[in-house]
């Protein structure tokens, strides 16, 4: 259910753009991998977010005058939390494929309610617990099935799930009604100056513009940063978390898709079999919920939840 609140959206509108979002964040994956052939991942990083700082400053002109220090404030908490995320993101996705990528960064959606639990000790639901099992067994078969085993890769791909889910609960926790463009400004915008920062201090190796890696560069400043991140924090409010974890549960099929069609990438049976382990450990828990939220008439937005889902 949506909330009454609101403006009232079509539920199949919602789903399309969210769908969508899902498909253009698989895509990242692909084109932050072609980029990586002639630019490093943290510069990569870097020119990504300068890019969309600029692009959503163009987007903000008729904005700007209304930024003061709760956006700025509120917009460097979420924007160091994202900064942590697309770190952790290139690192993991320079030192393994894609697909394995993809479905170890959707772990998020199982960290999420462990890590409010251990903050806020709010409740854990046994289908989280079945779905962390789920996943256990999932990582377990990945690093038997790839030919390094669990690479350094793998590990900060994982890492990289912690920090997507740090960063949602972050913004779910410190924003209320701000402007979603200017939060989305200077969110690009710290991630830009700490990507900056991480250049000078490591001293990036020269790199070099091709049409490809161009091309991936602006793919990536455009579509999953600047049109994703406004397409979410805009419809995704008009739907129930757990329908809108289900619908995610997609980037990682995009990722492999991607990664088959166009990087060439194979997975082995074991790899097949650890990826179906952790596909399953995030859709399985959603799919209860989402069923229990139509059957019981859950509205979540309202807080009317209270328990009704827990096991």
């Amino acid at each position: 259910m949506t909330n009454t609140s609101q403006p009232t959206v079509s539920p199949a509108k919602v789903t399309f753009i969210l769908i969508l979002t899902t498909l253009l964040w698989g895509g990242s994956f692909v084109f932050n991998k072609l980029g990586f052939r002639d630019i490093p991942p943290v510069t990569f990083m870097f020119l990504r977010f300068a890019l969309a700082t600029l692009i959503m400053t163009v987007v903000c002109i008729p904005r700007l005058r209304r930024i003061d220090r709760s956006v700025m404030w509120k917009g460097l908490v979420v924007g160091l939390a994202l900064a942590a995320t697309n770190l952790s993101f290139v690192l993991g996705l320079s030192g393994t494929s894609a697909s394995r990528a993809g479905f170890l960064n959707n772990l998020f959606v199982l960290l999420i309610p462990l890590l409010c639990y251990l903050v806020w000790r709010e409740r854990v639901d046994r289908w989280s617990f079945f779905g962390i099992v789920l996943a256990i067994i999932g990582l377990w078969q990945l690093a038997r099935g790839g030919v390094e085993g669990f690479s350094h890769g793998d590990l900060l791909s994982a890492v990289c799930a912690l920090f997507i889910a740090i960063h949602i609960i972050t913004v779910s926790k410190v924003l209320r009604d701000e402007d979603v463009y200017l939060l989305s400004l200077v969110q690009f915008a710290v991630v830009a100056a700490v990507g900056g920062a991480l250049c000078l201090f490591m001293q990036a190796p020269p790199f070099r513009f091709g049409p490809l890696s161009v091309f991936s560069l602006v793919y990536c400043a455009i579509f999953p940063t600047v049109i994703c991140f406004t397409l979410q924090n805009t419809y995704q409010r008009y739907t129930t978390p757990t329908k809108a974890g289900l619908i995610y549960t997609l980037d990682p099929v995009w990722s492999v898709l991607g990664g088959m069609a166009v990087l060439g990438e194979r997975l082995s049976g074991k790899e097949w079999v650890g990826c179906g382990f952790i596909f399953s450990a995030v859709a399985v828990p959603m799919l209860i919920r989402r069923y229990r939220e139509r059957r019981y008439g859950i509205d979540y937005h309202r807080g009317e939840d209270s328990g009704s889902l827990k096991a």
